[in-house]
């Protein structure tokens, strides 16, 4: 049996203090190592089940989160100072992270894009599938957050849907008509007793069942998440209610689609000025 996490977390604040760390920087990592501690019991695991794939898996789950680069890899140096304070550090090389390069490229799809991947789903007669893309495109929350969608968390008489992040945050988000109307018609016509989007066999779907599905349409979950944001910057909604929509933790997440649209319009107006036909 390995000791209790919480008795783990307090032999690490008292290292933390003995290698010489501020009272601030003490109570960061425990925090920190804490939050990491409450994800692994959401796994049915605890600290003493420590191990690089599990810090491999939830760095992923940070970059899901929409936490921004700096951020994980400042989380991730909290993971590295716990597995120095264990003896062992190998358990915290070679980490995966996404850098601030590749995280600036957004991939997003069209208008003819979106049309034609509702097209071809909606050309499969699933009445299931059409209504998770369109609650993935229509509201932008993420695949482990689609996959924790109860019955109950669907309001159809006030056309919202309420959603629950691992972490234990909600936030309740508005359900367009179209959204709406493909949900009610999947839950009229299937029988979902407590989990929303499940198998034939009855069972909740898993976030790599809807990658799959999705992959027969070309296209990632990421991808409509991504979409959703970029649609509501291009209408002009503001910063903070796109990040809230989204459930961002860092604003400077969102910040990066303002920056996309900003970008996009400056090439459009450099073609425009360039090559006008003067009159």
């Amino acid at each position: 049996m390995g000791q209790s996490p919480n008795n783990l977390i307090e032999k690490f604040t008292v290292w933390l203090e003995k290698e010489g760390k501020s009272a601030n920087t003490v109570t960061t990592y425990e925090r920190e190592l804490k939050k990491y501690q409450d994800w692994l019991q959401s796994k049915g695991k605890t600290l003493n089940d420590f191990s690089r794939m599990e810090v491999q898996k939830y760095i992923h789950f940070l970059e899901d989160q929409g936490r921004s680069p700096v951020t994980t890899d400042k989380i991730l140096g909290v993971i590295r100072t716990y597995s120095k304070f264990l003896k062992k550090p190998e358990l915290t090389s070679e980490i995966n992270i996404i850098t601030v390069e590749k995280k600036a490229e957004i991939e997003t799809l069209n208008e003819s894009q979106r049309n034609d991947l509702l097209k071809k789903v909606k050309e499969e007669s699933n009445n299931r599938n059409v209504a998770i893309v369109y609650t993935l495109l229509h509201t932008g929350i993420r695949v482990s957050e689609l996959c924790s969608l109860d019955k109950s968390d669907v309001d159809l008489e006030n056309s919202v849907i309420t959603v629950k992040s691992p972490t234990g945050d909600q936030r309740t988000i508005p359900l367009s008509d179209e959204a709406r109307h493909h949900l009610k018609k999947y839950i009229e016509t299937s029988q979902v007793q407590e989990a929303l989007f499940v198998s034939r066999a009855q069972e909740r779907l898993t976030e790599r069942s809807i990658q799959y599905m999705l992959k027969k349409f070309d296209v990632h979950p990421h991808k409509l998440r991504h979409t959703f944001c970029q649609q509501l910057v291009d209408k002009g909604v503001s910063i903070e209610i796109v990040s809230r929509l989204a459930g961002h933790k860092d604003i400077n997440v969102t910040k990066r689609y303002s920056k996309s649209r900003i970008e996009q319009l400056a090439l459009e107006e450099a073609i425009h000025k360039t090559f006008m036909k003067d009159h």
